[in-house]
């Protein structure tokens, strides 16, 4: 394996804390979420996770649709990603809602269906998490 890019975050004080990049441009402060008896008010851990992967996820759906001829420059994924409690741990989920216009259902989903195969978000949860994707 070829390490192309590494980004750098240093996270302090969990879930109310703040983390920052080694460039500066990621600067923020984590909130635990009022679902979660948190105070809110801030991004947390979740979020940030369906940020990242549904930007990467869009980026692996390009690449398979352009080998495939398929326009997907309008598309959108609703990535939603859930923490769940499993008895005494506690476990991620995730659903990724896709959308491509103009383009039919089982089309789309066959497409969202490669780029689930090939974005490496999705790699890395593959067999660790529950994880739908679905075209809509």
């Amino acid at each position: 394996m070829e390490k192309l890019y590494t980004a750098a975050v240093t996270a302090t004080g969990g879930r109310d804390g703040h983390i920052k990049s080694s460039d500066g441009i990621l600067d923020l402060e984590l909130r635990k979420p009022k679902e979660l008896a948190g105070q809110g008010g801030a991004t947390n851990p979740e979020q940030l996770f369906a940020a990242a992967w549904g930007a990467c996820y869009l980026g692996a759906l390009g690449s398979i649709a352009e080998h495939d001829g398929v326009d997907v420059s309008e598309a959108n994924v609703n990535v939603q990603v859930s923490f769940n409690k499993d008895g005494n741990s506690f476990m991620l989920s995730a659903e990724l809602d896709v959308h491509i216009p103009g383009l039919p259902h089982d089309e789309t989903q066959a497409l969202a269906d490669k780029a689930h195969r090939a974005c490496p978000y999705s790699k890395a949860t593959r067999g660790n998490i529950e994880v739908r994707v679905t075209a809509v």
